[in-house]
């Protein structure tokens, strides 16, 4: 096979996998969210406010201007079941419970600190 023809196989591959990725179906949890989380117990803030990204159940932190680096991992299921680890600097808070809709709601903790609390989200877009 020559040059040309391998570059046309190559791409006409290309395209058709991109083609399917576009089309795979969005998780019904994409989009923006604004979390609350507040403190029921412990030595943290009273409250926190954040806002995350959700694609096809992988999250993403977006940070407010001046935040401290942040990374979120782990994932909302396609139940809506929320299991994430929240890490700032030696910080890592544990976030469990289930989005619904355009809204959801959980718990949290911070090991370290003896921080505990709940957390509430609403879909933005």
């Amino acid at each position: 096979m020559n040059l040309a023809k391998s570059t046309a196989v190559a791409l006409g591959l290309g395209m058709t996998l991109i083609g399917g990725a576009m089309a795979a179906p969005a998780s019904k949890h994409d989009g923006t969210w604004s979390v609350r989380m507040v403190t029921d117990s412990g030595i943290c803030d009273a409250s926190y406010n954040y806002s995350i990204a959700i694609d096809n159940g992988n999250v993403r932190y977006i940070p407010a201007p001046g935040d401290s680096p942040t990374t979120v991992s782990g994932q909302i299921g396609p139940n809506g079941a929320v299991d994430l680890d929240i890490r700032r600097s030696i910080a890592k808070v544990d976030a469990n419970g289930r989005l619904s809709g355009k809204s959801g709601a959980g718990t949290w903790q911070l090991g370290m600190l003896g921080c505990a609390g709940r957390w509430t989200a609403q879909k933005r877009a």
